[in-house]
């Protein structure tokens, strides 16, 4: 395995070295050329005008003779490696520094007519050629003679572009001796870099594997203090999540079991019970309203169930509105004015506006409101009241519901918002919650990127305070 993927890599190596190597012969001897030429063209631009003005003018003036003249620029010719001509305002060519000075007697113009125009304004030309004079392609400038403001004639230079050739290769030899040499060095440097960090990838691989097959206490030992241990903490961490997860689901699993176990054995034992007459029939009314409190404890917990379910599998879908707060608040607590005549409790709404609109989604919000509440009227004394308010501070809206019951043990607060979690002192009161009303209504908050606390102290009450985006 490790073989395979050192071959791949390498292979990749390759590839990618072989490429970077094309595209630098390719584009770069391109951009070499073109880049050789323009400064070539701009140094024999400068020599042409140093020619006109030193060595041409003075023949014009008659104080240097043709031949004199011919000598000093093909001196020049040798030291440029180039081939120097003087033309006269017609076009013809009357010095020629190339061997033999064929040019001489030529008209310009009969070769190219705008020959003249184009390198006289600055541009250069390349791939120039004169049949019977020039065959091979010449890089070609020229400057004007001038004296006393008067056109006297050109002065040409003309390089051979296999000699510009020559440059661009001999620096792209050299360019490429340097990559070779580069990737070479970089090629041992990654081989090397590769045995090093092996040995601690491998050991990461097995224990892995262990943690695969379920194997979540196998310790995973890297001795360094750099990304592969970060890597492995976070591997660590990755198997005690799914170690915690593991022994969530055995404990979900097994409260499912039992909360559906209870009430099916209570509803199968009476109904049994009133078939074979071991109820008789002026009893059956009574055992049919346990079967009826058992039914809808079932639902309930199956209803329960399948919102977390969805808020699992698709997240809490949210319809956001503005609402007035207020006034969902009310209508929540209006449905339990029976229960808690009943049992004797008070609801004190305590508003600090009229109407307090917040963003939100409504059904949610209230479905959040009614487990609060619910769970404040389960765990409240008779005669007692609770407080449900709302207040704003800056842009939140904090709700808060608060209750004068039983309370929640120091050590079960931050349990509470597990599935099926009940304490031991909620176990008597609520007999028929199914323990996931908290979770479901921190899902919900949590959903809108909001947050949901719990304020409480054993035997002198409870209060869970949320806060909602205040609109706008």
């Amino acid at each position: 395995m490790k073989h395979k993927a050192l071959l791949k890599l390498i292979l990749c190596y390759i590839v990618a070295a072989v490429s970077m190597f094309v595209m630098l012969n390719y584009i770069g001897a391109k951009r070499l050329n073109r880049q050789f030429l323009k400064e070539k063209a701009e140094l024999l631009t400068e020599e042409a005008g140093l020619i006109a003005e030193e060595y041409v003018t003075p023949y014009y003036r008659d104080t240097t003779k043709l031949a004199d003249m011919l000598v000093q620029l093909r001196s020049i010719d040798r030291f440029l490696g180039t081939r120097i001509w003087v033309v006269n305002t017609n076009g013809m060519v009357f010095v020629d520094t190339g061997e033999g000075s064929r040019a001489r007697g030529i008209n310009v113009d009969n070769y190219n007519p705008q020959f003249l125009d184009e390198v006289v304004k600055g541009d250069y030309l390349t791939d120039v050629i004169f049949p019977g004079v020039m065959a091979k392609g010449m890089l070609a400038v020229a400057q004007p003679i001038y004296l006393d403001y008067s056109l006297r004639g050109y002065v040409c230079i003309f390089l051979p572009m296999a000699s510009v050739s020559e440059s661009v290769t001999q620096y792209l030899d050299i360019v490429n001796i340097c990559y070779i040499a580069f990737m070479f060095i970089l090629l041992v440097i990654f081989a090397a870099i590769y045995v090093i960090t092996l040995a601690p990838v491998r050991r990461m691989t097995k224990v892995t594997e262990e943690y695969a097959r379920g194997h979540f206490d196998v310790p995973m030992k890297v001795r360094s203090h750099d990304e592969y241990r970060s890597l492995a903490n976070a591997i660590k961490f990755m198997a005690d999540e799914f170690k915690n997860l593991d022994d969530y689901q055995k404990k979900f699993v097994g409260n499912i079991s039992h909360d559906f176990r209870s009430p099916l054995t209570s509803i199968k034992g009476y109904v049994e019970a009133m078939v074979d007459g071991t109820i008789p029939p002026e009893m059956q009314n009574k055992y049919l309203d346990i079967i009826l409190f058992e039914t809808e404890r079932l639902t309930k917990l199956t209803a329960n169930l399948l919102t977390l379910n969805g808020f699992e599998n698709q997240g809490v879908i949210l319809e956001i509105s503005s609402f007035d707060i207020n006034e969902v608040i009310h209508r929540t607590a209006m449905t339990f004015e029976g229960t808690c005549t009943k049992k004797k409790i008070t609801l004190n709404l305590v508003f600090g506006d009229a109407a307090l609109f917040v963003d939100a989604d409504m059904g949610k919000i209230q479905q959040v409101l009614y487990n609060l509440i619910d769970n404040a009227i389960k765990f409240s004394n008779p005669d007692k009241s609770i407080d449900i308010k709302t207040e704003e501070k800056g842009s939140k809206v904090i709700v808060g519901v608060k209750d004068y019951g039983i309370g929640i043990p120091k050590d079960s607060v931050k349990r509470i918002w597990e599935r099926f979690y009940k304490t031991d002192l909620s176990r008597g009161k609520d007999k028929k919650g199914t323990g996931l009303g908290l979770s479901i209504a921190k899902e919900i908050i949590q959903a809108h990127r909001e947050n949901i606390n719990v304020i409480s102290t054993e035997g002198v009450g409870t209060e869970f305070i949320f806060t909602l985006a205040k609109s706008l």
